[in-house]
């Protein structure tokens, strides 16, 4: 489903699949940091694991559609990714950074509750982590990859000569 509504925005199955791309990675990110501190995979976990999945997918957009629209505006693939990871790069750390550390006092709760709290804030902090790490590193480097053969082709299509179709005039 989430997927599917990737495709709506972009009306492309390759940046949809980029920004999809997010969602595994963060998840990992999840499974480890409650395997680092020993807690058990539960619904609470797994309810952190819906979150996460919805800010992995966030940060991604918010990348992505940087990038497209500055290739929009005649960017080449090189610059646009340079230009969309540096210019994105202070709203994604934020929207990390905010969501990580709200959920640090969930994370080492130790009163009424906690057996609930802890593994839920555990997956959406190493699942965060992990997607930042995602969103700003890999996620350029996934567009460079797929999209880098389609400038390609553009460019050499522009520099082919183009033959003379007509005679001249004369019959």
């Amino acid at each position: 489903m989430i997927f599917g509504l990737l495709y709506a925005l972009f009306r492309s199955a390759k940046d949809a699949a980029i920004v999809f791309s997010g969602v595994p990675l963060a998840l990992t990110g999840g499974v480890l940091a409650l395997l680092a501190r020993g807690l058990p995979l539960s619904i609470s976990a797994g309810v952190g694991f819906i979150a996460l999945s919805g800010v992995a997918v966030l940060n991604g957009v918010v990348m992505l559609s940087f990038i497209r629209s500055l290739r929009a505006e005649g960017s080449s693939v090189e610059d646009a990714i340079r230009e969309g990871a540096l210019t994105r790069l202070r709203p994604v750390l934020m929207t990390a950074l905010v969501a990580s550390l709200g959920f640090i006092p969930m994370a080492f709760n130790v009163g009424a509750g906690a057996e609930v709290q802890r593994p839920l804030a555990t997956v959406v902090i190493g699942g965060i982590i992990s997607s930042t790490i995602l969103t700003l590193l890999v996620l350029p480097a996934l567009y460079r990859l797929v999209h880098r053969d389609a400038e390609q082709e553009l460019e050499s299509w522009e520099q082919t000569p183009v033959a003379p179709t007509g005679t001249g005039g004369a019959s």
